[in-house]
């Protein structure tokens, strides 16, 4: 080896050296590969790994779902309770008494809700029973009258829905360590809630500038502007999604009373929580109304508590939806069902209630850096298939105290 040689470095060695200049009409093998090929290679193998990224992400998700999940809560919580605490804070001017009133209300309002549906379900639940299995019977005699199935059948299928659920007995004997855990963790997952929510509350902002600072410096503004877009686009969400929640379970919940349905209080609080997933929550929420009004008074009683739930589902989608959410956020149809759907597969319940919020969420935050309006504040233009940009983009950092959580 000469001397030249033993002077260079180890990675001189790895760099790319200068190659000779091709002969005049030469080919290369590149040029053997047609330009659509390239093209289409440069972003495969960019979506593989983007979807990649995104397979980590959600297998990372889903492994720490007992930390994620509380964590998740308690922001759909910041973001319900901000408009109220936000308005507190500046009243009273101390944030730990109106953090105190924020979250003793909030867990005040849950007690309450729960208390109501234990006494109903206590008070009524062996009335439904018995107005269901009188409606069973009668269902059984009807179906004899039409000389469809006869009573051998009814008896024998009547007889193997009881073997099925017998064979499960042992299974959900075995199951009861299981749900105690499960309880275990839905105990902790509260407590990680609510401390998480506390801290929000109480340093937010602080918490906000210290994560900024993970992120480069050229990219900080972009970053700070972006997400500050989103989070009030999530607060305008959740508040949206609350009053129309409210207001469906009051007319449901309402309507099943005066049409006499049992557990009319049930009824609404699965409504208002249902409601929290769009379209697909309302749709199974209305069915289990529906049934319960057919199982205790019959054919009648189950359309009349149909009507009332289509026409407060109409009032929902064509006035309480355009009006609150104006153009501040708008959402197609077939993104919703997409989203939840995919929620619902990876995660569960827990999946198709985080969908929407996080992807708004992740809609806007690229929306605002891609188009570039970070830097001018002003609404991107063009027409996306999920709007939820606010009206106002928020990049003023003065603000942001009142923003961000």
């Amino acid at each position: 080896m000469s001397d030249k040689t033993s002077r260079r470095g180890f990675w001189d060695l790895l760099r790319a050296r200068d190659e000779p200049s091709a002969p005049s009409g030469a080919r290369r093998e590149s040029d053997d590969v047609p330009p659509g090929l390239r093209i289409g290679a440069a972003y495969s193998w960019r979506l593989l790994l983007i979807v990649a990224l995104i397979g980590v992400a959600v297998a990372a998700v889903v492994m720490f779902k007992q930390l994620v999940i509380p964590l998740l809560v308690a922001i759909l919580l910041t973001a319900l309770v901000w408009p109220v605490y936000e308005p507190l804070r500046r009243f009273v001017r101390a944030r730990i008494i109106a953090i105190t009133i924020t979250v003793v209300g909030l867990i005040g309002i849950v007690t309450g809700l729960l208390t109501m549906v234990i006494w109903q379900i206590t008070e009524e639940a062996g009335e439904v029973r018995d107005e269901a299995t009188q409606m069973i019977d009668e269902a059984h005699e009807w179906l004899l009258t039409t000389g469809i199935v006869t009573d051998a059948q009814i008896s024998e299928f009547f007889g193997q829905t009881g073997d099925f659920i017998r064979d499960q007995a042992d299974f959900l004997l075995s199951g009861a360590l299981t749900v105690g855990s499960t309880l275990g963790s839905v105990g902790a997952g509260i407590l990680i809630a609510l401390f998480v929510l506390i801290c929000l509350l109480a340093d937010g902002e602080p918490i906000w500038k210290w994560t900024l600072k993970l992120f480069p410096r050229v990219s900080r503004d972009a970053v700070d502007a972006s997400a500050r877009n989103g989070w009030r686009t999530l607060i305008n969400y959740a508040r949206t999604q609350v009053i129309v929640a409210t207001i469906d379970a009051i007319g449901i919940g309402l309507g099943a009373f005066l049409l006499g349905v049992p557990l009319a209080i049930p009824t609404a609080v699965l409504v208002f929580l249902g409601a929290f997933v769009p379209f697909i929550g309302a749709i199974v929420t209305g069915a289990i109304a529906v049934l319960l009004a057919l199982f205790t008074g019959g054919i009648w009683l189950g359309v009349a508590m149909l009507a009332v739930v289509l026409v407060v589902q109409q009032i929902e989608s064509h006035i309480l939806q355009p009006l609150l959410m104006g153009s501040a956020v708008k959402v197609h149809p077939i993104a919703v069902v997409l989203v939840v759907a995919g929620g619902a597969m990876i995660g569960g319940i827990a999946g198709a209630l985080f969908a929407v919020p996080v992807a708004a969420f992740v809609n806007v935050v690229a929306v605002t850096i891609a188009s570039g309006s970070w830097r001018t504040g002003h609404q991107p233009d063009g027409s996306l298939l999920w709007s939820t940009v606010p009206k106002k983009l928020l990049n003023d950092r003065e603000q942001g105290e009142g923003n961000t959580a």
